[in-house]
């Protein structure tokens, strides 16, 4: 997981716009990334498909408060509520957004590209479909998921110490430098209205979730067949406390809200 997901910038600067904190226009910009056009489908109230500033205002008229991040894969729901169907498109895909507040509406990415690489023109569709007005699955708190991320990272530190990207090819060494870019590139993560502990937490669990990336596609010091697959089996655990902490993060804002209503 080494880029950011588009549920991801859709909940924190969707956040940052229902709270008042961003301007629409800015909103749009930060969603939409280098990706050429972003639309909403299937909102309530819109036959037609919309933009992402009419869209989030539409959500916040319909009394939408808050954005929450899923990033399921097959086995692990994490942040999912149901139904099945809407489970198993945002599987799918990787990645969905859950709305809190008086609706319970679940939108998910779908991805159209044309063009030669390094000249893509993207095109996302949101998919909005119902969803269950019910507690995500396995999303911890920012408190829980600081621990365990801390604790996978003393688990698996022989794993990731085996990742000798110096000698490891190509490869090993585009992606972690194409990584380290990214990073330095824009320090600024989630958006305005986030608690400083769930900024920490994000980056921390990016790190590892691009260490663990890289490792487990059999670069560094493991060589064989084997030696790949018992290292991929020991950094699991690992990835999965990673995404469990990038969830939590995007989702402090809405965790912080709930708290503090009465």
């Amino acid at each position: 997981m080494l880029d950011e997901p588009r549920s991801g910038r859709l909940a924190a600067w969707g956040n940052a716009l229902l709270a008042g904190l961003a301007a629409p226009d800015d909103v749009a910009q930060r969603i939409s990334a280098d990706d050429a056009v972003h639309r909403v489908v299937g909102l309530p109230g819109e036959p037609a498909p919309v933009g992402l500033t009419l869209g989030l205002g539409r959500l916040r008229a319909l009394g939408v408060t808050g954005l929450r991040l899923a990033l399921p894969v097959a086995g692990h729901p994490l942040g999912l509520s149901g139904p099945p169907e809407f489970n198993a498109r945002a599987m799918a895909a990787g990645e969905a957004v859950l709305t809190a507040g008086a609706v319970s509406l679940g939108l998910v990415p779908e991805v159209y590209e044309a063009g030669p690489a390094g000249d893509l023109h993207v095109d996302v569709e949101w998919q909005c479909l119902p969803v269950r007005d019910s507690p995500p699955a396995d999303v911890p708190s920012l408190g829980e998921a600081e621990r365990e991320l801390a604790e996978a990272l003393r688990d698996a530190t022989d794993a990731l110490a085996q990742l000798d990207v110096a000698g490891a090819g190509p490869v090993a060494q585009a992606a972690l430098e194409a990584y380290r870019a990214r990073a330095e590139r824009g320090r600024e993560v989630l958006a305005p209205g986030y608690p400083p502990r769930a900024v920490r937490v994000l980056e921390l669990a990016q790190r590892v979730a691009a260490l663990v990336s890289i490792a487990s596609d059999g670069h560094g010091g493991a060589v064989s067949a084997s030696q790949i697959a018992a290292r991929a089996e020991l950094l699991r655990p690992v990835e999965r406390t990673a995404r469990r902490a990038q969830v939590a993060a995007y989702n402090a804002y809405v965790e912080e809200a709930e708290r503090r209503r009465p």
